[in-house]
């Protein structure tokens, strides 16, 4: 999973074209919940399980897509 492909889940998500690679989805509008569906689609896409704490400490499609390839 690459960083656009991150980026793509965040603009779904957040129903907001203008999501960027350092973007980041607190600030974008989402919460608690909508993170929960990130975390789902990232889990579908590349079997990566990550929990809400990962979310927080990266809370951008880059910093996402550093954290899953450290894991993979």
């Amino acid at each position: 999973m690459d960083v656009e492909d991150l980026s793509d889940i965040f603009r779904r998500v957040l129903e907001n074209d203008g999501v960027r690679a350092d973007s980041d989805f607190f600030v974008m509008g989402g919460d608690s919940l909508l993170a929960t569906r990130v975390l789902s689609a990232v889990a579908r896409a590349c079997g990566v399980e990550l929990d809400f704490d990962d979310f927080l400490e990266a809370p951008t499609p880059e910093a996402l897509c550093k954290k899953i390839a450290s894991l993979t």
